[in-house]
């Protein structure tokens, strides 16, 4: 069954005008048919299938149906510290770590990264990943979106992060503690060139632990789901 976004409030038993948006992927590209079904979510919570009952040339209605509170999430919650790269890497990044189910993603700055603060702020850039995050929402079936934060340095960051569990990626010699298991884990991701000694330090000095994935180094994409996977593995989550 087809599934999207709407940025219209749902409300069960309601009938309303689909978005453009959706208009034009369900009606036009799919070509859905007056009497078809859909399952649309609002970023609120739990997701409600809808029966098209009108099809005109530019517009279409809806009826909601039934509405199903299950948001398919993690039994923790992840924050993600995501120094910020340029191009697809941070894309997909971003993809990827909403399909492993993690719960907001802090944009960072750091002294390695390539990506100047002005650009890192920019509107659309922040408008295109949470896009991103949205469309991987529709596809892997979580109803609550994480939300992209418009980046602060690294520092900034730190002093506000109030995680029960604090890990940074990186070479450690004993692992950390996962007993017990805590509900609410910062996940601190650095650039391509990895975080300078000076950050390691300030990150150990708030309180993050050094967690490491493996002998490999990993790409700044990459590192995130790996890490997504583990906690998953470690928590028996799914």
């Amino acid at each position: 069954m087809p599934r999207f976004f709407s940025a219209t409030p749902i409300q069960f038993g309601s009938q309303f005008t689909l978005s453009d948006a959706i208009y034009q992927h369900w009606c036009k590209v799919l070509r859905a048919q007056v009497g078809d079904h859909a399952t649309l979510f609002d970023g609120t919570g739990g997701e409600y299938r809808v029966q098209l009952q009108s099809l005109a040339q530019k517009t279409a209605t809806v009826q909601v149906l039934e509405y199903n509170p299950d948001n398919r999430t993690l039994p923790y919650e992840v924050t993600l510290g995501l120094v910020v790269s340029r191009g697809e890497r941070m894309d997909y990044a971003i993809q990827k770590a909403t399909e492993m189910g993690v719960s907001r993603i802090q944009l960072l700055t750091s002294e390695r990264g390539q990506v100047s603060f002005k650009y890192a702020r920019d509107n659309k850039k922040l408008q295109h990943w949470q896009k991103i995050a949205i469309s991987s929402c529709e596809q892997c079936g979580l109803n609550i979106i994480p939300s992209i934060v418009a980046p602060l340095s690294l520092s900034e960051w730190l002093d506000e992060c109030m995680a029960e569990l604090k890990l940074v990626l990186g070479f450690a010699n004993t692992p950390p503690t996962f007993v017990p298991k805590p509900a609410d884990i910062a996940l601190l991701v650095g650039a391509e060139g990895g975080l300078s000694p000076n950050e390691l330090a300030l990150a150990r000095a708030y309180g993050f632990m050094e967690w490491t994935l493996g002998a490999r180094v990993l790409r700044t994409e990459t590192a995130p789901i790996v890490a997504m996977a583990s906690l998953a593995m470690i928590y028996g989550a799914t």
